[in-house]
């Protein structure tokens, strides 16, 4: 019998980021999971060598490149609505949950088992660790919007450098002193 998970999963370059937002350049949440998880494996390095973690970067890395796949089925919510009350936010979750469970039952049984942790993400240190690539990254698309003199990004910037400053996960703290930088500079000046 065919699979039609990974044909869904490629569908993943057609759902765009930042609805509601006037963008120079779309991001559509392939790339932006491609890029979240490389920051989350980052993260779970920095988070292993330098503050005694035991977390898997390989497994943080999967759970990260998977973590929007729902979006395929729901689409892109907005964080504003998303996260503009309660209910609102209480519903999403419940939908997503549908959509995982959707995704997840295109898999043969077998294999079902391998990627329902990258799509469901039990693990609450996986968890966090994604998380806060998923808001580093969506920092450094308001940089790079900034960059490109699109002042549109200019509120989601701010409210998205203080949700990073006030998250208590070490290895994100390390990676914004040594590395976040080098995200405003040109070719020619990180060269």
């Amino acid at each position: 019998m065919a699979s039609h998970f990974f044909p869904m999963i490629a569908r993943m370059r057609y759902i765009n980021r930042w609805g509601l937002m006037r963008n120079t350049r779309l991001e559509n949440i392939q790339e932006h999971s491609h890029q979240v998880a490389v920051l989350a494996h980052a993260l779970a390095v920095i988070q292993n060598r330098r503050f005694g973690g035991q977390v898997d970067p390989g497994a943080v890395a999967v759970a990260a490149l998977y973590h929007d796949a729902s979006e395929i089925l729901t689409g892109d919510m907005p964080t504003p609505i998303k996260y503009d009350n309660p209910d609102i936010q209480a519903a999403y979750k419940a939908v997503e949950s549908v959509a995982e469970r959707k995704l997840l039952s295109m898999l043969p049984d077998d294999l079902r088992p391998d990627y329902e942790a990258a799509l469901t993400i039990p693990d609450p240190e996986i968890r966090a660790l994604v998380k806060a690539a998923d808001k580093l990254s969506a920092y450094l698309k308001c940089v790079e919007e900034l960059k490109a003199g699109n002042t549109e990004f200019k509120k989601a910037r701010e409210q998205t450098y203080a949700a990073l400053c006030s998250n208590p996960i070490p290895a994100l703290q390390y990676f914004m002193e040594r590395f976040l930088d080098g995200f405003s500079l040109t070719l020619d000046e990180l060269s």
